[in-house]
């Protein structure tokens, strides 16, 4: 059992029987590397007076340009309070445009200004670049499987949010 598997089978694919130890270096490993992940966007966004509520916003706006408010709010599950608190600087700031709804005006629909388009291609790209080079160390299978225990940690709404997109970008 060193490499942490165990006999039997589910589905056609060996089960894999984790330690509490095992488990413990793997919730740490996922501390750190979020610490690591999320350090140069911080670096970037400290220059602006934002935090990391500000580029997750910035994040999924450019991912979903005229995503509504509410939209934006399950995507991020944070109060209405504190969207509003970060909406209103970022568009404050010029960096994203909150433009009436066409078909119900009392909708508000979100989009990035090019100083926006900047700020997010700076912040994605830092990330970018750190995930490039630990996706090229670890390797193909490794990248796939990083994926696979990732969308099964999701909550079922994340996970039907994230699938969405890559759906979309795979059509489009």
């Amino acid at each position: 059992m060193a490499d942490g598997k165990a006999g039997g089978t589910k589905g056609g694919q060996a089960l894999l029987f984790l330690t509490d130890e095992q488990l413990r270096k793997g919730i740490e490993a996922m501390f750190f590397a979020y610490r690591g992940f999320t350090a140069d966007p911080d670096r970037i966004l400290e220059k602006y007076g934002y935090g990391r509520a500000h580029h997750r916003a910035i994040h999924f706006i450019s991912r979903a340009p005229g995503t509504n408010v509410n939209n934006l709010l399950g995507i991020l599950g944070v109060t209405k309070q504190s969207l509003n608190r970060v909406l209103r600087a970022l568009i404050e700031d010029g960096l994203v445009e909150s433009r009436v709804g066409v078909q119900d005006k009392r909708e508000r629909h979100l989009y990035l200004s090019d100083s926006g388009r900047a700020l997010e291609a700076e912040l994605s790209e830092a990330q970018r670049a750190r995930m490039r080079v630990a996706y090229r160390e670890a390797g193909h299978e490794a990248v796939a499987g990083f994926r696979r225990v990732l969308e099964a940690m999701m909550d079922p709404d994340q996970a039907a949010y994230f699938n969405a997109m890559a759906t979309k970008e795979d059509k489009g």
